[in-house]
């Protein structure tokens, strides 16, 4: 019994097993426009949510792997530079602890298959990375993250904003924070060890 508490939780988690995130709503804070939830436009206006980093490294710790998959159209609407869209991922991959940030730059009418709630970005990363997705998870803020972690067989998890309360998902959290701890307990359950 000494012993199963010396086994590092890593050792439970199922190899290649990822958490995906969305980025705005998830990783840094919305901005309103006109009363409506936006993405960041400039480096000036990209902050990170409270408590990102730390819960990040938890689940690193762990042994996930984490990706960001974020739909960026106001790249193809002319309200986002490519130089801002890089400063903020670049902030992303020099704080956290995310392997790659996928960015979907596409609006609704392009029609791609990466643009969420399609699970192109996900399908793409599980297939480069080799993941294992019924493993996976899908952390968002709207139905389109988790239509998109759904379907591509990640199960998934929204946290709750007052912009999402009707989507839905197959968990709802109050906050990233939440959302791991539930991630860890469930991970802990599904590959413990046993007695």
């Amino acid at each position: 019994m000494g012993a199963e508490l010396l086994i590092p939780l890593k050792m439970r988690i199922a190899p290649n097993s990822t958490v995906f995130l969305d980025r705005d709503g998830v990783i840094n804070k919305i901005v309103y426009r006109d009363r409506r939830p936006t993405s960041p436009r400039n480096i000036e206006e990209f902050e990170f949510e409270t408590g990102v980093e730390s819960a990040l490294n938890r689940l690193s710790t762990a042994g996930f792997r984490l990706f960001v998959v974020t739909n960026q159209p106001e790249l193809s609407r002319g309200l986002l530079t490519q130089e801002s869209l890089h400063m903020m991922t670049g902030r992303i991959m020099n704080a956290l602890k995310i392997e790659e940030v996928r960015i979907c730059p596409h609006d609704q009418a392009d029609g791609c298959g990466c643009r969420k709630p399609r699970p192109g970005m996900l399908l793409d990363l599980a297939n480069k990375y080799g993941l294992a997705l019924e493993e996976s998870y899908m952390v968002g803020d709207t139905w389109k993250d988790s239509r998109a972690g759904n379907s591509a067989g990640c199960r998934s998890i929204i946290l709750d904003r007052e912009y999402n309360l009707g989507d839905p998902a197959d968990w709802r959290v109050s906050d990233l924070s939440e959302a791991v701890d539930l991630i860890l307990e469930r991970s802990s359950e599904t590959f413990g060890t046993g007695g």
